[in-house]
């Protein structure tokens, strides 16, 4: 039997690409919490749990009928992102994927009533915010991405989240869940980019979209997990990235509203040209995600 061993809220701001110089010219000459962050949950946490498969929710991978799933046996080539090529540019990846696990997600997501298919269509493309993180963290471990279906509601994602948890459980994997994205998710407008490419909090978009972001991070680290997804309606006129569907099915796949897990932050809550970013790590309680 297969158990998720370890899960996260994980920022793939674009930021984290760049090279040192110039992440420190952007940020009034500091570096951003995010990158010694990822480092961290590499040394720190991956290399001690041993994961079999890195499992990413890619917020950046739109899809619209249906929750796909990558089934590749095998990944590899160079990803320049369409949105910011200057920063993101010829970025290699190089992974073997886990068909296996790829189509147990499809039949339990089936199984449960939300439409999921699995593709190992070898032009499908590769998004940065699998991309990203595969770059700082991947070590010769399956990964696995999965879309997150712009129509999808609330419930939607959570149902996919219980699929995953299902599907790993029904497998032999010990896999780590990582939602990539951000929190409230506007960006300022382009005349305006140069003055808010700090990562101080202050220049968050609205201070209200600050405070629901902090509040919900204060959550997770109380181990809050029905709070956040009860207080969905409340969350959305932030524009949560992605609906917060990452996070919802990263939450679903290790309890839901049951799960107990407090979180632990990784790195700060940072501004990203208007967006809020921050990585918030869940270990896995000793008696189990719902203890």
């Amino acid at each position: 039997m297969g158990e998720i061993v370890g899960a996260g809220l994980i920022s793939h701001a674009p930021t984290i690409m760049f090279d040192e110089p110039t992440r420190r010219e952007l940020n009034e000459g500091q570096e951003i919490s995010l990158v010694p962050g990822l480092v961290r949950l590499r040394k720190e946490i991956l290399d001690e749990l041993q994961p079999d498969t890195i499992v990413i929710l890619d917020t950046h991978w739109f899809t619209t009928v249906e929750h796909v799933v990558s089934a590749h046996e095998h990944r590899e080539g160079k990803m320049t992102s369409s949105e910011l090529p200057r920063g993101m540019k010829q970025v290699p990846y190089d992974y073997d994927g886990d068909r296996e696990l790829a189509l147990l997600i499809e039949k339990h997501g089936n199984a449960l009533g939300t439409p999921t298919t699995a593709i190992d269509d070898p032009y499908l493309p590769v998004y940065y915010a699998t991309v990203n993180l595969v770059h700082y963290l991947h070590q010769g471990e399956k990964v696995v991405s999965i879309s997150i279906v712009q129509t999808g509601d609330d419930d939607d994602f959570l149902t996919l989240g219980r699929a995953i948890g299902e599907a790993v459980a029904a497998s032999d994997r010990r896999a780590v869940v990582l939602a990539s994205g951000g929190m409230s998710h506007t960006f300022h407008r382009l005349k305006n980019l140069p003055e808010h490419e700090a990562s101080d909090p202050a220049h968050i978009i609205t201070p209200e979209a600050r405070a629901a972001d902090e509040e919900r991070i204060a959550w997770m680290e109380a181990g809050d997990h029905a709070r956040i997804i009860d207080e969905m309606d409340a969350y959305h006129p932030h524009n949560p990235e992605g609906g917060f569907g990452h996070y919802l099915a990263m939450a679903a796949a290790i309890g839901g509203r049951d799960c107990r897990a407090p979180g632990r932050k990784l790195s700060d809550y940072e501004n990203a040209t208007g967006t809020g970013q921050v990585h918030v790590w869940f270990d896995r309680p000793e008696g189990g995600w719902t203890a």
